[in-house]
């Protein structure tokens, strides 16, 4: 019951600092699970991302149910989630009922400026720390620019292709790649060995 409450608790100071979306997330979402905690590796982190990406709903709330049924099963993805929700819900419920009130003054239209920009900052360097572990080689850079490309430039071509199709190519081009190198470094370790 104890690493309930922990996930519970953990979830929910996380998810009263969701500002930006799931990247902004990244930075404190490693820093508190992978570096403090130790719950997940950072390995794990992106492929948490990744999936959450591929699936509906907010990418760092999804990293967060993966990372309680990883820890405590069922009750623990439950906990994880509703601690990640609490917060947020809290804020926004708060929000709408005063937000009206304040929106129209200078103060409050200058605050939430200050937030776009730390929110734009918190993503850029998520970027960059996905980069760094993730673009390791020629394949994995190829693979980015032919997913950029079709991603950035999408609304050029007659249909535009989902971001999620677009991960899952991603992924299945890794896999066949990955493939290819095993099945040739094995031809290469018996033709060696003759």
């Amino acid at each position: 019951m104890n690493q309930l409450l922990e996930l519970y608790l953990t979830f929910c100071k996380l998810g009263c600092v969701t500002f930006g979306g799931g990247y902004a997330m990244l930075p404190i979402l490693e820093r508190e699970l992978v570096e403090k905690r130790h719950w997940t590796t950072m390995d794990d982190l992106r492929d948490y991302f990744s999936i959450g990406q591929c699936t509906p709903g907010i990418i760092a709330l999804n990293v967060s149910t993966f990372i309680g049924e990883k820890r405590k099963g069922v009750p623990g993805a439950l906990a994880a989630t509703a601690g990640f929700l609490t917060g947020p819900v809290l804020i926004i419920l708060l929000i709408a009922t005063c937000l009206t009130n304040f929106a129209h003054y200078p103060v409050v239209q200058h605050a939430f400026a200050g937030i776009r920009v730390c929110v734009c900052v918190l993503i850029v360097q998520a970027v960059l720390r996905l980069w760094k572990k993730s673009v390791v080689d020629r394949t994995a850079l190829a693979i980015y620019l032919v997913v950029f490309a079709l991603n950035a430039f999408g609304g050029f071509l007659p249909y535009k292709l989902p971001t999620a199709l677009l991960v899952v190519l991603a992924g299945a081009s890794g896999i066949v790649i990955s493939g290819r190198r095993n099945a040739s470094a094995k031809a290469e370790g018996k033709g060696g060995s003759r």
